[in-house]
């Protein structure tokens, strides 16, 4: 539950901290002393949007914090998750908006963005103000409530359902792909055919266009290669009896032998002399046999230049290199594999669709049964909880419809087949959901959006939260003025059944009723001060006295009428039984 809230420089408000606690607490004040600022806050520090204009006037930023005591396993997962911290079963929540605009958001002392502070609050608090009745005539609103009040079996129904609608979404998306692009995968397949064909002909080998570039550069100079090789061979060992270098190393080896017993550095320098002898030998026989080797073919010189040119014309089309065309053919012969076996690619789509289509439509006639057999038993609540709101005559029902269509094209689009009838379909199902109002005896009934007054959408509302309140959908219950437009003794029932609903959760109620504040278990008043230029406002929790005083105002206007505490404490001491939080 929400433990605490502490404003700063919102609105009316300077700097305000609103202590919370299980049970039902109500908030009251005088009009304009700032009671929907409270709400607002709320709204920020559940990730809602942010309006600079309600920073204080001349303040820099308007800041919320929140503690949230408790919470399921799974909201201190999240606040882990987004880098905050539990501290003694405790998250820190806080939001602050600049006058300028700007807005920041923090969990668990983690800066977050907005929208993370939104998941994470999401499950945490329902906020109802007078907005949300126009929100209760929306048909999903309402096809909402349903399902949440069916339970378990109806949750795990449209679960499997929503999980096969997105399938089928999926499936139906590529099989629309596949078919709108047959033509060009048609015509891919023919390029790669062709260009593998190309490859398969030339037949190229891993490295073999550096091989020929060399063999084609050494067959084009042939004739300059074997001259040079020649003139070399000639200077390391000359066959016309002129000097060569293997003579002269020949030589300084004798010369340097002939002295190796007087001196251990000469025996050194003959034995280089010997071994650069034997170096040079082997040179002159490798430069011998190099020439030798050197062929002077015009004709596979052409045979060189001629694959050289072919490979070139593949690594122009399929890659830069022999090695890229081999991966490109590769990948290529994979494709095409692929692109002939669309015909059997779109069968296999068009039987899992037909599958995905066949469990949906059983899905759905689950669902519909789950939510006509629980319309019935949420509208005999609803009616009961009516009765209790000073609407003894009124009559709830609730109205699950589908709307039948042609067969489609190719059984595709958001339509399902449903026994024997086609009917449109969407996430949820194929069900339109609608609460029907009968609010007087003789009436037919009618949807909310044409039949109920404020005052009756008010207790509509209330009606639906304290039947679905066993759900445990959410801990915290915020309602602002949602109690407009209703008097008298509906309003002294809207306190006992929001008392009611205080017993299983958290209930924080803004209100301009005395008849429903007296079942408070903690009244806070908003107090409004002027010094002539500035207006303040303070969150103020009262004692018993505070709020017998505060219900005279509320009755009469006058806080020391005599007939207005008497009327007062008369009010609190009848709501007294009916409270949340009872006295031991």
């Amino acid at each position: 539950m929400l433990e605490e809230i502490r404003i700063s420089s919102l609105g009316v408000i300077d700097a305000s901290t609103l202590e919370l606690g299980p049970g039902l607490t109500v908030i009251t004040g005088e009009t304009g002393a700032g009671k929907t600022m409270i709400v607002t806050a709320l709204g920020l520090l559940l990730g809602g949007r942010a309006d600079s204009g309600a920073v204080r006037s001349g303040a820099a930023r308007a800041r919320v914090e929140g503690v949230v005591l408790g919470g399921s396993g799974a909201f201190h997962e999240q606040v882990l998750e987004a880098g905050g911290e539990v501290e003694d079963d405790r998250v820190v929540l806080a939001r602050q908006v600049a006058s300028e605009g700007r807005s920041r958001a923090w969990v668990g002392g983690a800066s977050v963005p907005v929208s993370t502070l939104a998941t994470v609050t999401e499950p945490l608090v329902a906020v109802h103000g007078q907005s949300d009745q126009h929100r209760l005539l929306q048909a999903g609103t309402q096809r909402a409530a349903l399902d949440r009040f069916a339970g378990a079996e109806l949750a795990a129904a449209l679960a499997a359902y929503e999980r096969s609608w997105s399938a089928l979404a999926a499936t139906e998306r590529e099989l629309h792909e596949v078919r709108e692009s047959a033509r060009e995968r048609a015509r891919e397949a023919d390029q790669l055919r062709f260009g593998l064909a190309e490859v398969e002909t030339i037949d190229p080998k891993p490295g073999e266009d550096e091989e020929l570039a060399a063999e084609e550069a050494r067959l084009g100079h042939a004739e300059s290669l074997r001259s040079a090789a020649e003139t070399a061979r000639e200077a390391l060992s000359s066959e016309s009896g002129g000097p060569d270098a293997l003579a002269a190393a020949g030589a300084a080896r004798q010369a340097l032998e002939s002295v190796r017993a007087h001196d251990t550095q000469a025996a050194g320098l003959a034995d280089r002399a010997a071994e650069l002898t034997y170096l040079l030998s082997d040179l002159a026989a490798d430069v011998a046999s190099y020439a030798a080797g050197l062929d002077i073919d015009p004709a596979r010189l052409a045979g060189v230049s001629e694959r050289r040119a072919a490979i070139t014309g593949l690594t122009r089309k399929y890659g830069e290199s022999i090695d890229e065309v081999l991966e490109w053919s590769r990948l290529g012969a994979e494709r095409l594999v692929e692109l002939e076996g669309t015909d059997e690619l779109i069968g296999q789509l068009e039987t899992r669709q037909r599958e995905l289509r066949a469990e949906l439509g059983d899905l759905a006639a689950t669902m519909t049964t789950l939510r006509v057999e629980a319309g019935v038993r949420l509208a005999e609540a609803v009616t009961r909880e009516l009765t209790a709101l000073a609407m003894p005559h009124a009559e709830v029902s609730v109205s699950v419809t589908q709307t039948e269509t042609a067969p489609p094209a190719r059984a595709m689009g958001p339509v399902l087949q449903v026994g024997d009838r086609w009917l449109r379909a969407h996430s949820a199902g194929v069900d339109d959901v609608e609460l029907l109002l009968a609010a007087n005896s003789g009436l037919e009934p009618r949807p909310l959006t044409k039949g109920a007054s404020g005052g009756e959408l008010s207790r509509v509302m209330l009606a639906l939260e304290v039947t679905l309140a066993g759900t445990g959908a959410v801990p915290t219950f915020v309602f602002d003025e949602v109690d407009a437009g209703v008097g008298g003794k509906a309003a002294i029932e809207i306190g006992r059944r929001l008392a009611r609903l205080a017993r299983s959760a958290q209930v924080l109620v803004v209100t301009h009723l005395p008849q429903v504040a007296a079942y408070a278990d903690r009244h806070v008043v908003v107090h409004k001060s002027s010094d002539g230029s500035v207006t303040t406002s303070g969150l103020v929790a009262l004692d018993d006295e505070g709020r017998a005083r505060e219900l005279a105002r509320m009755l009469a206007g006058l806080e020391e009428s005599d007939t207005a505490l008497a009327h007062s404490r008369e009010l609190l001491e009848a709501a007294a039984p009916d409270r949340a939080c009872l006295p031991e």
